[in-house]
């Protein structure tokens, strides 16, 4: 029985490599296109899947749920940026139940929050409610944690969007007491899972848009850009988008459609994906009434009807 208790194939070599190729995944994540960083990520599941196939101690068990939560995620969220929503809901269900099996709170909590982002950019927004709400209240032991401060934005932010003020205010603050107490500011920000203020504040800026609090909105979007690398993903034209919006609702048609198209054109053709032109097409929606016909709109339609070759 010792044996069998013992028994496993995975060296402490292994584990130790995989963590590497993991870590590294999670970095180019920030900034690699999602196309080809499926492909990566797969690989390395593959591996992972391999070994977790076999009996292993449970400490090494632990170890492999917990790569296939992370891994299971980044995969989740590639395809939610390419549009390939049905896909996307099934890999988010994997990396919940991986998470839920390694027993780690921080990782179940992270899963929650990330997998969060579906519905509120697909919809139903109360399901990115829910999924916020349950990555808190995993974290309410963890009050000072990073996480706990993810979760919270990310429930203010559908809050918002569906209308709720007080909530979304309430968890915005309580948002805000949690990422100023993590010291998360202050941590290396070159990390899928990690949370860094410019994350925050894309959050932030969300939250405020959806309130119709443009002012307020526009001077976070100012502070997030500025904090963003040269080397990134699709971070900054979200809060270009937002700021399109914050335009519209303020009832500066030509200069929202203006905004929003020259953001979508200089995104990089390999990052213009589904998720950006949904949300370019969200300002088109905001548009105060009859503008939405003008010549602005039909030029910010016509911007994004383009092949990413002809752009």
């Amino acid at each position: 029985m010792d044996r069998t208790l013992a028994a496993g194939t995975v060296s402490s070599n292994q584990l130790d490599a995989l963590d590497e190729q993991v870590l590294w995944a999670r970095e180019q994540y920030v900034y690699t296109a999602p196309a080809p960083m499926i492909k990566v990520l797969l690989s390395h599941l593959a591996e992972v899947d391999d070994l977790a196939g076999h009996r292993q101690p449970a400490a090494i068990q632990v170890h492999l749920s917990e790569l296939t939560a992370m891994l299971a995620t980044l995969i989740a969220d590639a395809l939610m940026k390419l549009g390939d929503l049905t896909r996307s809901q099934s890999w988010y269900a994997t990396a919940r139940n991986a998470a839920d099996d390694s027993g780690n709170p921080g990782l179940r909590a992270r899963v929650r929050a990330q997998a969060a982002m579906l519905p509120f950019y697909y919809g139903p927004l109360e399901a990115a409610v829910t999924l916020a709400r349950e990555a808190r209240i995993i974290s309410r032991g963890r009050p000072r944690s990073v996480t706990a401060a993810f979760a919270s934005a990310a429930e203010a932010r559908a809050l918002a969007k569906l209308g709720n003020t007080e909530g979304a205010e309430s968890a915005l603050r309580y948002a805000t007491t949690a990422f100023e107490q993590s010291g998360a500011g202050a941590l290396a920000d070159t990390d899928a899972f990690g949370f860094p203020e410019r994350r925050f504040r894309l959050y932030e800026s969300g939250t405020l848009t959806a309130l119709g609090q443009t002012s307020r909105a526009r001077r976070v979007q100012e502070t997030a850009l500025r904090l963003y690398p040269s080397k990134t993903g699709i971070d900054p034209a979200l809060l270009n988008l937002e700021a399109a919006l914050c335009l519209a609702r303020d009832r500066r048609p030509t200069e929202a459609c203006q905004l929003a198209g020259t953001t979508f054109l200089r995104i990089p053709p390999q990052h213009r994906t589904p998720i950006v032109e949904q949300r370019a097409r969200e300002v088109i929606g905001a548009l105060p009434p009859g503008a939405e016909v003008g010549r602005a709109a039909h030029e910010l339609r016509e911007i994004l009807a383009l092949p990413p070759g002809q752009m």
